[in-house]
C-alpha cells in the first residue's frame, strides 16, 4: 500500500483510541516501512525492477523478510504493546500502537505482489493478493477506498480530504500503463525507489498530521 493510504490507517487507529496522540500513530503505522528503507540503504534487503518499469508491477521488493514478513509485523507490534503497556503502564497507548504497528503489514497483503513471507528463513508460501502485478487499477480503487473510509471514519476536514485524494491521483500512472509518470525513470535505480518512497512517507506523515489537526474525534477510551 502507497505511503499516503498507510498514513490514514492511522486515522482509523486515532478515531478508535482518541487520548492517543496521532503523532504516535502515525509513526507507528509506518515503522515497517522505515525499517525497509533503512535496511535497504545498509544491504540487508533488496529491491529490484524489470528493465522497463511501466507501473507498479514492475518493481519487485525482493527481500523484504525483517521488514515485512508476518512475524516481524506480529513481533514489533507485540513488543511494542508490551514496552509500553507493561514497561510504561499505558496500556491504551500501547495498545492503539500496537494495532498501528500491525496493520502496515496486514494492508501491503490485501494489495501486494505475492513477496510477504512469514518469516525470515521461511522462502515459502509467499503472501500477497498479487494484485500490484496481475490487477493494478483493482489495487488503485482498493488503496483509493479505504484512504477516503479512514478520512470519512475520523469524521477529518476538507483539507485532510484534500490531501488524501491528491496524493492518490499522484500515484495513478503507478497503477496503469496508459498514463506515463515517473515510474519510468525507476529502471534499475533501486536506491532511488527507496530514497523517492521515504520522501513519501515523511511528506505525508506530516501533511495528515497538520490537516488532522482540529479535527479530532472525542470518545471515552480510558487514559492513555
Amino acid at each position: 500500500m502507497f505511503a499516503i493510504n498507510h498514513a490514514a490507517a492511522a486515522l482509523a487507529v486515532k478515531r478508535r483510541y482518541p487520548n492517543v496522540p496521532l503523532v504516535w500513530l502515525l509513526g507507528s503505522v509506518q515503522l515497517s516501512e522505515f525499517l525497509w528503507v533503512a535496511f535497504n540503504y545498509m544491504g540487508i534487503e533488496r529491491t529490484t525492477t524489470n528493465d522497463t518499469v511501466r507501473y507498479v508491477g514492475d518493481i519487485h521488493l525482493s527481500s523484504i523478510a525483517w521488514s515485512h514478513s508476518i512475524a516481524s509485523g506480529v513481533g514489533v507490534a507485540v513488543l511494542a504493546w508490551f514496552a509500553l503497556a507493561k514497561g510504561l503502564g499505558r496500556p491504551i497507548l500501547g495498545a492503539a500502537v500496537g494495532v498501528a504497528v500491525a496493520s502496515h503489514v496486514a494492508l501491503d497483503l490485501v494489495v501486494h505482489a505475492r513477496d510477504i513471507q512469514l518469516a525470515p528463513g521461511i522462502p515459502s508460501p509467499l503472501l500477497g493478493s498479487g494484485f500490484y502485478q496481475s490487477a493494478p487499477t483493482l489495487a488503485f480503487g482498493l488503496e483509493f477506498a479505504f484512504g477516503l473510509w479512514c478520512w470519512w471514519y475520523y469524521r477529518g476536514s476538507r483539507g485532510l480530504l484534500a490531501v488524501i485524494v491528491l496524493f492518490n491521483v499522484a500515484n495513478l500512472s503507478f497503477f496503469t500503463t496508459a498514463i506515463s509518470g515517473p515510474e519510468t525513470l525507476l529502471a534499475h535505480r533501486p536506491m532511488l525507489i527507496v530514497s523517492v518512497i521515504f520522501i513519501q512517507i515523511v511528506t505525508t506523515l506530516w501533511l495528515v498530521n497538520v490537516f488532522a489537526r482540529g479535527t479530532a474525534p472525542h470518545l471515552p477510551a480510558g487514559d492513555t
